[in-house]
């Protein structure tokens, strides 16, 4: 199964859950075996599992929209007590919580193109808009990004020029 890591890191990173991800990883698989003789030999596997990829969590996310948890009172009341201590630095996790906040669409075209490196053309064809599209999407996810990772940086007191020898 080529592909599988890259695929499930990917899901990972779109998701927010390993559960889930592994499950839609499966999924992807699944619906790759069903569906090969759709695909043209010679062309790019990897980008046509990262397309069904995609249509696989869009799926997956039209189904949360059904389903409402509402914490239950006593949780609420935890989270708010704790103050976590301030970081020296920002860590992966934090990274990876400002790549979350990221609206879906944006979040995936820095994915893939910056994460995964596809090509733009690439990305054009797994999510099925035109390459101008996959240009603004990735122009506007990386703004955003950079903005949640600033305001991250700011709010943990690091300074904007702080790097080495600074």
């Amino acid at each position: 199964m080529p592909h599988l890591h890259d695929l499930y890191r990917t899901a990972v990173k779109m998701l927010g859950d390993r559960a889930r991800a592994e499950d839609v990883v499966q999924e992807v698989y699944l619906q790759a075996w069903k569906s090969f003789e759709r695909f043209t030999p010679g062309t790019n596997c990897r980008a046509w599992l990262y397309k069904i990829l995609i249509h696989t969590v869009h799926h997956e996310r039209r189904g949360w929209f059904g389903a409402r948890v509402v914490p239950d009172s006593q949780e609420v009341l935890d989270g708010a007590s704790y103050t976590p201590p301030i970081p020296e630095q920002i860590m992966e996790r934090e990274i990876l919580q400002a790549i979350e906040t990221v609206p879906p669409d944006y979040r995936t075209a820095v994915l893939l193109a910056d994460v995964e490196e596809f090509s733009y053309k690439d990305i054009a064809h797994i999510l099925n808009v035109p390459i101008g599209t996959v240009m603004s999407r990735l122009s506007r996810g990386r703004s955003l990004l950079r903005e949640r990772l600033a305001e991250m940086a700011r709010s943990y007191g690091l300074s904007k020029g702080g790097g080495c020898g600074a």
